[in-house]
Order: structure tokens, then C-alpha cells, then sequence
């Protein structure tokens, strides 16, 4: 009798096991990580992201509810068609979970409308465009680690402020470039500045000299340069090299990154003004991380491979807390969860999938001043989650309009 209900114990034990288990989709948990890693925003993100997120899945103990966790990368190279192509295969075929960084925001845009349509959770880091959690919004969206806005907000304003009150734009010719510079524009012109002017470039061009002639020819006391990876280290290379700013007129880099100083050193660097949503060298938390995946890829992490270990560990946080990897339930837990890590304290999802924190304004040191490789920035201060995000109020989020 002892050994009969003994079994029958094991077998409900079993039962109830199974059913845990079930609740994981194809009894694993797999994380796709797609962004650029062989063009102009290879440094930035690239494979240093896919070993942000392999960080997050070893550090969380590398399975969930007794589910693996798995990690895929791919290239998009830019292309809205080649990214959604390498998504809808992992969805459909290898049965992805969630997305991960994706810079480039109009393959953003594309992606974040598969992962609505199949009930995928899509993390953003690498994109920019605030249409992400405006008018292109997916209750499945979560924008992480910063956005046109607050690039704007940060970078923008501080100029004015500083005497840079009148604007011409070099800027990306795709939804990034256009919505940094639309915001932008915004900005300078409610801080009294005017915009005198713009021109757009192909992604990834090599000689900028006709656009920062124009530029320069436009007597604005600000070229705003609305780009971002190679683009902006080679404007930025070109106009030193063309006196630009020797002879007066400010460069605003509107998204620059660790990586983009780094390329074009501190004697070309110096002095320029910029907003970042992660710096490495802030406290112990950054550093101690940071050097952590500077043994592993070499170099010191950007704000876009910051956030994506942050957003992957909130992630793989939410599943365990819900058992499930059901997209719906998993941001729900997210949503309701603050964000408090290396990345940010206090930060908090909204309706709209807007992750709001603080974001930083930085000025970049001279070679003088910089006691160590990696010691760039002089973070001059520190931009309040509520002031650095579009209000929720504002937000033209079709699901969040709805609900309120």
C-alpha cells in the first residue's frame, strides 16, 4: 500500500511539473538578438550586445523554471526586408521568445509590427525614433535605453542655453534621422533659437564635405549633426579637418556614444556636449560591471549594450516571477516591476513601453583631463527621468490614448 500511494505521490509530482513546465514555450526560453555587426553601427551595438545578453543569461543562471535559456544573434545590416526576414524565421522556425537591441530605426519600426502580430516581446536599446512608443506603438514594445526625445531634450537645449541659438542640420536621411532632427528642431525654437536650415545624407557615407559646406555656409552658429555610428565620427573628423570649428560654428553631436570617442580620440573629440543614458565610469555598479565586459570584448560598453543586459535581465526577472513566457503576461510583470540596477535606479515602464530614467549630460574631456583609457566623459548633470521622456500625456500611443 506504502509503495502505492509512493507512486502515485511521484506521479502527481510529475504531472504538476509537466504543467510548470509547459507554461515555457517549446520548453525554452530563446532570446534573438539582431542588430548591426558588420556596418557604420557595428561598435556600438554589434557582437558587443550579443555578449551584453549572454552576460544577463549567465548571471540569471542560464535556465528558468528548469527551461534553457538560448541565445541567437544575426546581422541586420541596416535593412528593414533583411531584419524582418531573420525575425519572422526565428519566430516562426526556431520559436523566439522575445527580440532584442535593434538599431536602426526603420528596422525597428518593421519589427516592432511582427512582434505585435505574433505576440512577441520586442526589447529596443539600439533604435532611437520615439515613434517606437508613439504612433507605432505594440503593447509587446519596450524602449529601453534612450530615444530621440530625450537626445533633444539633453543636448539641444544645453546649446541653446550655452549662445548656440541658431541651427542647421546634416541629418540621416531614415525615420532616425528625421525624428532627431524634428525633435531637435522643436527644442531649439521653443528655447528662442531658430533653424535655418538642413540637408540630408545617405546612411553611411564617407565625405560629408558638400553637406558641411552647405552647413557652413549657412552662418548657423550650430551644425546639429542628426546621425549616428561612422556617420558622426566621419562629419565630425571632416569639419576639424576643415576648420569648421576652428573658425567659430559648434558641432552638436546629437547621439554620440562611448565608441564614436573612442574612434576619433580626445584631441578631436574634446569638448563636444552629449546626452547618454549610461556611462561606465559613474559609481561602483557601472564600473564594476563594465569591467566585467571589458575582459570579455576589449572595450568599455556603450549605453546601447548597457541596456540591453538591463532589459534582458528584467526580462528573464519577469518570467520567473509569472512562469510564463507569454508575451502578454511577461511585459504585464515588467511593467509593474522598477527598474533598479548598474543602468538605472528607480526606473519605471509606462503604458506606452517607454522605460523612463535619468539620462546624463556629458561633455567629452581633453586629453588632458582623461586619466585612462575610457575616461571620456564629464557628466555635467543628470537629467531627471520626468524632464529627459515625452510626457505620457503627449504620447499619440493608440493604446494608451484608449485607455485613458
Amino acid at each position: 500500500m506504502k509503495v502505492k500511494i509512493l507512486g502515485a505521490c511521484v506521479s502527481a509530482i510529475a504531472l504538476l511539473s509537466g504543467a510548470a513546465q509547459a507554461e515555457i514555450s517549446g520548453n525554452a526560453v530563446k532570446i534573438g538578438v539582431m542588430n548591426d555587426q558588420s556596418g557604420l553601427y557595428a561598435d556600438l551595438a554589434g557582437q558587443g550586445s550579443v555578449e551584453a545578453a549572454r552576460m544577463a543569461v549567465e548571471d540569471f543562471g542560464g535556465s528558468v523554471d528548469g527551461a534553457p535559456i538560448e541565445v541567437l544573434s544575426a546581422d541586420h545590416q541596416n535593412k528593414p526586408d533583411v531584419g524582418s526576414n531573420i525575425v519572422r524565421e526565428w519566430i516562426d522556425v526556431q520559436g523566439a521568445d522575445v527580440i532584442v537591441d535593434v538599431p536602426t530605426s526603420s528596422v525597428a519600426l518593421a519589427v516592432t509590427e511582427i512582434t505585435r502580430d505574433t505576440n512577441r516581446v520586442f526589447l529596443v536599446s539600439g533604435a532611437a525614433t520615439t515613434e517606437l512608443t508613439g504612433a507605432a506603438c505594440s503593447p509587446t514594445t519596450i524602449h529601453w535605453t534612450y530615444d530621440t526625445y530625450a537626445l533633444a531634450v539633453g543636448t539641444g537645449r544645453a546649446m541653446v542655453q550655452e549662445g548656440g541659438d541658431s541651427w542647421f542640420f546634416i541629418t540621416a536621411d531614415y525615420a532616425f534621422g528625421h525624428q532627431l532632427e524634428e525633435d531637435t528642431s522643436k527644442v531649439v525654437q521653443e528655447q528662442g533659437g531658430q533653424v535655418l536650415g538642413s540637408v540630408r545624407h545617405p546612411l553611411s557615407t564617407a565625405d560629408f564635405s558638400s553637406y558641411l559646406l552647405q552647413a557652413q555656409g549657412s552662418g548657423a552658429k550650430v551644425i546639429g549633426l542628426a546621425n549616428a555610428g561612422t556617420d558622426t565620427t566621419n562629419a565630425i573628423k571632416q569639419a576639424n579637418e576643415f576648420g569648421i570649428t576652428q573658425a567659430g560654428q559648434q558641432i552638436a553631436s546629437l547621439l554620440m556614444f562611448l565608441s564614436d570617442v573612442n574612434a576619433l580620440g580626445l584631441e578631436v573629440a574634446q569638448g563636444l556636449v552629449l546626452t547618454t543614458g549610461f556611462y561606465w565610469d559613474m559609481n561602483d555598479e557601472t564600473r564594476a560591471w563594465s569591467q566585467r565586459f571589458n575582459e570579455r570584448v576589449g572595450k568599455m560598453p556603450t549605453m546601447v549594450q548597457a541596456g540591453v543586459y538591463s532589459s534582458v535581465m528584467h526580462y528573464l526577472n519577469a518570467i520567473k516571477e509569472t512562469g510564463t513566457d507569454e508575451a502578454t503576461a511577461v511585459v504585464e510583470q515588467m511593467k509593474a516591476t522598477p527598474v533598479n540596477d548598474f543602468f538605472a535606479k528607480n526606473g519605471k515602464i509606462r503604458e506606452d513601453g517607454r522605460m523612463v530614467h535619468d539620462m546624463y549630460l556629458a561633455r567629452v574631456k581633453t586629453p588632458e583631463e582623461s586619466k585612462q583609457q575610457w575616461d571620456y566623459y564629464e557628466i555635467l548633470r543628470t537629467i531627471p527621468a520626468d524632464e529627459a521622456f515625452l510626457p505620457l500625456e503627449e504620447s499619440t500611443c493608440e493604446h494608451v490614448a484608449a485607455a485613458q
